[in-house]
């Protein structure tokens, strides 16, 4: 099956399509296609029917393209249409990005990081922050006894904080000092109130009660 050049207004989109391409995708797409071209063909029926690519199509036709490349299917059933439609938006959905290599290449750009798909700033957060990493690792094995222990210390307050439920701030309690007044029974049995040493208390914030030190 070879590509074919053909005009865009000789392509039809279908009625209904899988996949939603939102504003941010389209935008994506302008980008890659204005600093790649078009890098895949868009694949039709024998009835110039779209049945991969629309967000491709809809791309070149904002960009004021005429034509496109398109690989055109002339033997598929109807149930094969359909199964090809699911399949394309599904399967490139299945990967996973490999963090590993994507942060190699990033790191190999050494900062040209306008790249269709990606928000310039993020990669370049990204990128910082893994040379820093860097950074660090390398400079471990010259730290000295100090230098580790702060470190340890560091990741142990953390640690800590972390753990630790968050305490309620009260108020601070009201220390007074005044006479102390005892109540008690007499040696007749009558209940009576007695003026004692001085006594040091405090006042709860919360409820007013006098608690005695």
């Amino acid at each position: 099956m070879k590509v074919l050049t053909m005009k865009l207004d000789e392509l039809v989109k279908p009625e209904k399509n899988v996949r939603i391409h939102t504003e941010q995708q389209l935008k994506e797409f302008r980008r890659s296609v204005a600093m790649f071209g078009q890098i895949r063909p868009i694949v039709v029926d024998e009835n110039n029917v779209i049945l991969a690519g629309n967000g491709l199509y809809d791309t070149l036709v904002m960009m004021g393209k005429e034509t496109a490349d398109v690989y055109r299917y002339d033997n598929l059933t109807e149930n094969q249409k359909k199964k090809l439609m699911i399949a394309d938006n599904k399967i490139f959905s299945l990967g996973v990005e490999n963090l590993d290599v994507l942060n190699c290449f990033l790191e190999g750009l050494h900062g040209d990081l306008d790249i269709p798909g990606f928000d310039e700033e993020i990669l370049k957060q990204m990128v910082s922050e893994a040379e820093d990493v860097t950074k660090k690792i390398s400079e471990y094995g010259i730290l000295d006894d100090e230098g580790i222990q702060s470190i340890r210390d560091s990741a142990g307050r953390k640690e800590r904080q972390v753990q630790r439920p968050e305490m309620v701030q009260m108020p601070e309690m009201q220390i007074r000092q005044e006479p102390e007044i005892m109540t008690g029974r007499t040696d007749t049995g009558e209940t009576g109130t007695f003026a004692g040493e001085t006594g040091t208390f405090v006042i709860c914030p919360g409820c007013g009660e006098k608690i005695c030190l």
